[in-house]
């Protein structure tokens, strides 16, 4: 019977005395679940965990492309796509391309993820050539404007490698690196940090009834496999972000339990990364069919996540997320946060 650990993630500032820092984290926890599926939930006091489990859930996180983690990071979304869910279209010449990425700058994005491929429920896969025309030039024209760290979205080496070369720091991988047999060695090689994400199955087919096990611990599971293999092949754990993949072969019931139990992913010892910005689940709830104007609930949805320790958001809308976690902050520490610039 294997046992995971969801330490019970606090901000409060009446601190414990028996209390650890979650992950270098603004949290701390004293309390931590034990889940099994094999058995019922239970607590236990945070000092009982395994000691290696502990290591990992309150060692601080290395920095990744010059981003270090003591507060939350914002990676502004650049779809260079005509079909993405919610601003398919919008960034699609490369001029719009260039002016949406200096309003999330200024708006204070600290990374920018580039992507030419539309990985929406029900999309298909675009071709090679296609995705390296839509992405290789508009992060050169990034790059040639700012420092600021910028990701490539992609699941194809010959697209990572492409943006690499025009300037891309980082390799964002919706399908975990399963989807390319390239793909990982090239990052290796490259010593380029990496974001792995869990989806189940490929866009065209993730939510025609998908099913789980225990959808926190399987995507654990998934994304600790994940892990092991990069490392395996070179990549440092310290270089790995996480992201257990919301919305991407998931029902309404399974995002919202991922979404209870976030803290749960800091015993894989990387950085975790929520990707929830303007998801199909947040209009469901809302009310709010279209996926433009749903930036109230998916604030509302980062703010939860920040209350369990998540290092980084992939968002839509950079400024309404940067002025509620300002104020999210200030209200919760008693202090302005204080924004880091990348290293």
């Amino acid at each position: 019977m294997t046992d995971y650990f969801r330490p019970v993630a606090c901000t409060d500032c009446a601190r414990s005395d028996t209390a650890f820092p979650l992950a270098g984290t603004w949290c701390w926890f004293d309390r931590v679940e034990v889940l099994s599926r094999d058995a019922p939930p239970r607590i236990i006091a945070a000092q009982e965990a395994p000691d290696a489990i502990l290591q990992r859930l309150t060692a601080p996180r290395d920095p990744i492309a010059g981003l270090t983690f003591e507060t939350p990071k914002l990676m502004g979304i650049l779809n260079v796509t005509p079909d993405s869910f919610s601003d398919g279209g919008t960034h699609f010449d490369p001029k719009d391309a260039l002016t949406g990425t200096r309003a999330m700058l200024a708006q204070g994005a600290d990374l920018i993820d580039v992507g030419g491929e539309s990985t929406r429920p029900g999309a298909v896969e675009v071709g090679i050539d296609d995705e390296i025309r839509r992405t290789a030039p508009v992060t050169q024209a990034i790059r040639a404007e700012t420092d600021v760290p910028i990701s490539i979205d992609t699941r194809k080496a010959d697209v990572a490698r492409a943006a690499h070369a025009a300037g891309a720091d980082i390799v964002n991988d919706v399908a975990g690196f399963t989807f390319d047999p390239d793909l990982a060695p090239f990052c290796a090689e490259a010593g380029l940090p990496v974001m792995v994400m869990h989806a189940k199955g490929t866009p065209d087919i993730m939510q025609k009834d998908p099913r789980y096990d225990h959808v926190a611990l399987d995507v654990y599971d998934f994304l600790q496999e994940r892990i092991d293999a990069l490392v395996t092949i070179g990549v440092p754990r310290s270089q790995i972000v996480v992201d257990p993949g919301i919305g991407f072969g998931k029902t309404l019931e399974h995002n919202l339990i991922l979404l209870r139990d976030l803290s749960l992913f800091h015993g894989l010892g990387c950085p975790i990364l929520l990707g929830a910005s303007r998801k199909r689940f947040i209009g469901t709830l809302s009310g709010t069919e279209d996926a433009r104007h749903r930036a109230h609930g998916s604030v509302g949805v980062a703010l939860a996540a920040l209350a369990q320790g998540v290092q980084m958001l992939r968002i839509h809308d950079v400024g309404a997320t940067r002025e509620a976690m300002q104020l999210w902050w200030a209200t919760t520490f008693g202090k302005p946060i204080e924004i880091e610039k990348p290293q």
